[in-house]
């Protein structure tokens, strides 16, 4: 990711982005052209990832994401009246501002990888590994697995304090069935 975008790049972007993608708010339109059209509140914009970290941060969608439309936020407090934010922006011109924009495969699209920025609000412990989500799901499952067992375990020692011969074959297929679909997954 870049470290600092020039004002052209930024106002290329914003063109492309806005020629290429139809946005959820229309709100978030107006608000992208007014950037275009002033340099001096285009070098405080920053596009960067996981804008509600930021003091004051907007996330801009398009039709083809699942995102919110749209949603401003400023030390804390959030709305999604793309208005409002305008006047923020208008108001506050020297303070920066840092945009979110989610479209299908932001994060794969070559435009939006040369104007991004690093965010410097991310919390420390944000991003996980992969090797760490690995872990956390076998752990899941090993908790899962164990907990299912256990339950087994207690229907078949109660079908045999009870005699009950089909409830313990039941529950016995079911507890074989849980460990070679766990031994299988593992």
């Amino acid at each position: 990711m870049s470290t600092s975008v020039s004002v052209q790049d930024k106002k290329e972007f914003i063109h492309w982005f806005l020629k290429n993608y139809q946005l959820k708010k229309r709100e978030s339109v107006w608000i992208l052209n007014y950037l275009t059209n002033h340099d001096t509140l285009l070098a405080n914009v920053h596009f960067i990832r996981e804008a509600r970290f930021c003091p004051r941060g907007i996330i801009i969608s398009s039709h083809c994401s699942n995102d919110v439309p749209f949603r401003f936020y400023k030390n804390h407090i959030v709305t999604t009246d793309a208005e409002k934010s305008f006047h923020d922006i208008r108001l506050n011109r020297d303070e920066p501002i840092y945009i979110q924009l989610c479209f299908e495969n932001a994060n794969q699209n070559t435009h939006y990888i040369a104007v991004l920025e690093d965010n410097p609000y991310l919390p420390d412990d944000f991003f996980i590994t992969k090797r760490e989500k690995e872990l956390a799901k076998e752990f899941i499952d090993y908790t899962v697995f164990q907990t299912q067992k256990k339950h087994l375990h207690q229907m078949i020692d109660s079908a045999l304090d009870n005699r009950d011969q089909a409830a313990f074959e039941v529950y016995l297929e079911q507890l074989q069935a849980l460990t070679k679909s766990y031994d299988e997954n593992i």
